[in-house]
């Protein structure tokens, strides 16, 4: 591949990762189910936790869960996250990056007053045509297989570190539940204990997970 398709492949997963962040970390929550879509269609959208006054953050800063992350998973080293600018100044979010490989990164929402993390997120971007040569379909498709299993493998080693009770075998199949049945679907939730899972699947343009903490009510407790 020469310079200038690279640069562009840079420049195609750049873009696409700001789109992500910003329509997944940022925007308005919709229902996962279709019943609570259905009867809430003209009504109001409900404002994301994280962007609530009230909303909980994990209890963690950036540096150190990337310390934890890194020791408990060597052989899946997470790099240094970078700011990343945004014409938002008002907001009380910080958005930052890290990039995994070609197709995956990970991206935090950070409490801009605490300094500690709202939302942590993975997000694959497919990779953009190549210019040089027709890839075969069946290429394609090998290619995309191993590059959702390596997203699968992240989430699961996510959920892991907030989980830690849990095996990594059950957070492997967490994992692969919810891409399944987030599939296809712009959003799709699901609560458990603490912790909030979301699936943000926009096809062909990426999938985003993300795992942030909850405020539990006396229901719950």
């Amino acid at each position: 591949m020469g310079h200038d398709t690279l640069t562009k492949a840079g420049i195609f997963s750049a873009t696409l990762l700001t789109l992500m962040l910003s329509n997944t970390a940022f925007a308005v929550e919709p229902n996962s189910s279709s019943a609570e879509s259905s009867s809430t269609k003209h009504s109001e959208t409900v404002v994301a936790p994280y962007l609530r006054e009230d909303a909980p953050t994990f209890n963690l800063t950036v540096a150190q869960f990337r310390e934890k992350f890194n020791t408990t998973y060597p052989h899946m080293v997470l790099a240094e996250y970078k700011t990343i600018k945004t014409l938002e100044v008002k907001s009380p979010l910080i958005r930052a990056a890290s990039r995994i490989n070609n197709t995956l990164y990970s991206s935090v929402a950070i409490d801009k007053s605490q300094r500690t993390i709202r939302s942590l997120q993975l997000t694959y971007l497919p990779p953009p045509p190549s210019e040089e040569k027709q890839e075969k379909p069946e290429n394609i498709a090998k290619a995309e297989k191993a590059a959702r299993a390596v997203l699968a493998n992240y989430i699961a080693a996510f959920i892991s570190l907030f989980e830690p009770t849990s095996t990594l075998e059950k957070c492997q199949n967490k994992a692969n539940e919810l891409l399944e049945k987030g599939k296809g679907s712009p959003f799709y939730q699901q609560k458990e204990g603490t912790l909030r899972f979301v699936i943000a699947d926009h096809n062909e343009k990426g999938i985003t997970f993300a795992i942030e903490p909850i405020k539990l009510s006396l229901s719950d407790k």
